[in-house]
């Protein structure tokens, strides 16, 4: 009993420190090798139940050499069951030597261990109820010899476990024997257990009931599953699971450090703006730098980020300008308009133009100087002209004004069939109502047939007012 203590005492002195797995669902199957040892006297007539308990030397049969083994099976919720088989010498019965006895045993178990109580840890009490059959073979007068009788067990015993799937064992058996009074004993066996039978599909040292990822290596701090970036975050829940990151982002990184993770930014390298998903804005102009043609000049996003140009320098953006290549007004659109010099040309040329008697037809000298109208015209592209005709008071109101009408539309028609586009020519004829010389003589008169060319700035505004007057109607 002596040195039992001092083995028990270092063996739990060595493991306190350890916390290891026990027998369960992951490691079902169990294996001990064992010695035992009966012992008759704690239960015989001469002592009373456990007299004399721990007296090794004096009472109890120990064969010195693996004489027990036990094979387990994990049933669930703690229950283990246990199949066990010994070989034994009785020499005493109780306080008495006798003739040496061969003894054998065949015991079956259920086992519940108490160790969730403990809190997992190295130390495994152990509890059980069953029965079995021994056999005493002998020749001599005692109630134990040629006994062969089944027996009712009890059983307290210690597992100490110090790795994953080894465990040192001790343990106490109560043998009721039936129907051979003083054949009860008790079976003490110490030994090694062995422990084993879990899967571990993936090899990651976490069996697969436990493992959330079965099937992929993984860590123990992640039920088996992995990280396989090492970025603390496993694998499932990791956005970007081969590259580190961080947990605000999910796991993704923000390589430049402006607050958007690299799979969100479209300039994962350089450090940008939110609302242009990552990207800088140079200039601030709203554009990012990399869709930006003019990156460090602002301008508008319809412009591809750059200035819009007034390349004549009249003003008028060349976006706006109808002529940006040439110098304009803005209420011409960026075009050039006529000034009293070009108008006082034109009519100069008007002067010499005219027309078969008491006709609207231009006579064919004419043409030079209706050419040169039209010439003047087309450097106007954006001006509208307005073509008057006029008479003289001779003849009827009625005819004149109907004349000077003809003579107007006969110009305009022939410089639209000489290049001058008709949606920037009006005409019309106006008579005898606005002389410019007196009609009493023949000087006046003839300076009063006339065609005058002026702009006619207001035809839009004209437009514009027939249209609302037709909406009106």
């Amino acid at each position: 009993m002596k040195h039992l203590s001092k083995i028990l005492f270092a063996t739990m002195l060595v493991l306190g420190i350890t916390s290891v797995t026990a027998q369960d669902a992951n490691n079902p199957w169990s294996v001990g090798i064992q010695t035992n040892a009966v012992d008759f006297h704690p239960t015989s007539d001469v002592g009373g139940t456990f007299d004399d308990y721990f007296n090794v030397g004096d009472h109890w049969n120990i064969l010195p050499s693996m004489s027990r083994l036990t094979v387990g099976r994990y049933i669930g919720s703690g229950f283990v069951f246990e199949l066990a088989g010994s070989v034994n010498q009785i020499e005493q019965y109780g306080a008495e030597s006798v003739p040496q006895m061969a003894y054998y045993a065949i015991d079956g178990s259920f086992n519940y261990s108490l160790r969730a109580l403990l809190n997992d840890g190295w130390l495994d009490p152990v509890v059980g109820i069953g029965g079995g059959y021994t056999s005493i073979a002998d020749n001599g007068d005692y109630p134990i010899s040629d006994l062969g009788a089944a027996t009712l067990n009890g059983k307290f015993g210690l597992n100490f476990w110090f790795t994953d799937n080894v465990a040192l064992t001790l343990e106490s058996n109560y043998k009721h024997v039936f129907d051979v009074d003083g054949a009860t004993h008790f079976q003490h066996a110490g030994g090694v257990k062995f422990m084993f039978g879990g899967t571990d599909s993936d090899g990651d040292g976490i069996y697969d009931k436990d493992d959330e990822c079965p099937e992929t290596p993984g860590l123990p701090e992640f039920n088996g599953c992995p990280d396989s970036d090492g970025d603390g975050i496993e694998d499932r829940m990791d956005a970007c699971p081969n590259e580190a990151g961080l947990a605000e982002f999910d796991g993704c990184p923000d390589t430049d450090g402006d607050g958007i993770a690299d799979p969100n930014d479209d300039c994962p390298e350089v450090a940008g703006l939110a609302e242009l998903n990552g990207c800088p804005d140079a200039d601030g102009d709203g554009v990012a730098d990399n869709e930006d043609d003019c990156p460090n000049e602002a301008g508008p996003a319809e412009n591809n980020g750059c200035p819009y140009e007034d390349m004549d320098g009249d003003g008028v953006l060349d976006k706006d300008d109808e002529c940006p290549e040439v110098a304009g007004t803005a209420a011409n659109n960026g075009c050039p308009e006529p000034d009293v010099e070009v108008i006082s040309e034109l009519n100069e040329y008007s002067k010499t133009v005219l027309f078969e008697l008491n006709k609207a037809t231009v006579t064919a000298d004419s043409e030079e100087a209706l050419q040169s109208i039209a010439d003047i015209m087309n450097e106007y592209s954006n001006t509208i002209f307005h073509i008057e005709g006029h008479t003289d008071s001779t003849g009827s109101a009625e005819y004149n004004e109907k004349l000077s009408r003809e003579r107007a539309a006969s110009v305009e028609k022939w410089l639209e069939e000489n290049g001058v586009p008709s949606n920037r020519l009006t005409s019309e004829g106006y008579g005898e109502e606005r002389p410019i010389a007196t009609n009493n003589t023949a000087a006046g008169r003839q300076d009063n047939r006339r065609v005058e060319i002026s702009l006619d700035k207001n035809k839009e505004v004209k437009d514009s007012e027939s249209s609302m007057e037709d909406d009106n109607q």
